[in-house]
């Protein structure tokens, strides 16, 4: 698992120390996303893709980058595809389960990455290993942030889309 995470980081720009892919995929639950009693991680889900962003108006009418969605590929601890990430957010599996999540708490990543959350789930359909989950925590993030300079008129409709990884961890 740490060869496909280090090549993952690779493959989005991102530059690992060693070990920290490892590290990764058991890091420690900051108290703001821990999810209830009762609950336990079932399944472990890197992930490999990009955050999407636009360059847009905001709430208050300023140009701002706009988080758009997510787009990943999901594997298991083997290395082996098992589904995709996409707007919802969803979680759909190459075995026809897919579940949709509603954010609940949300904490700042340790790392130079995107926040981490603790993610109700809201539907799901069909059935598969997503399909079990009550809840969904994204950790061990690294990069997918919206770019550091700000967008202006002549960016304005333009898209960015910022590489990251991520482990999902399933939740029942």
């Amino acid at each position: 698992m740490q060869k496909l995470l280090l090549a993952a980081f690779a493959a989005v720009g991102i530059v690992a120390p060693t070990g920290l892919a490892q590290a990764q995929m058991n890091p420690e639950i900051p108290d703001a996303i821990k999810p209830a009693s009762g609950l336990a991680t079932y399944l472990t889900v890197p992930a490999v893709g990009v955050q999407i962003y636009n360059c847009g108006k905001n709430a208050d009418g300023c140009l701002a980058w706009i988080f758009k969605a997510p787009e990943a590929q999901l594997f298991d601890t083997k290395e082996k595809v098992i589904g995709k990430h996409y707007a919802g957010p969803t979680w759909e599996g190459l075995d026809g389960g897919k579940v949709v999540g509603a954010v609940k708490a949300s904490t700042p990543a340790p790392r130079n990455g995107i926040p981490w959350l603790l993610l109700d789930v809201k539907s799901s359909e069909g059935s598969g290993q997503f399909t079990q989950a009550k809840a969904i925590l994204r950790v061990s993030t690294t990069g997918g942030l919206a770019p550091a300079q700000g967008c202006g008129e002549g960016q304005a409709g333009a898209e960015n889309r910022a590489g990251y990884t991520a482990v999902y961890l399933f939740l029942k």
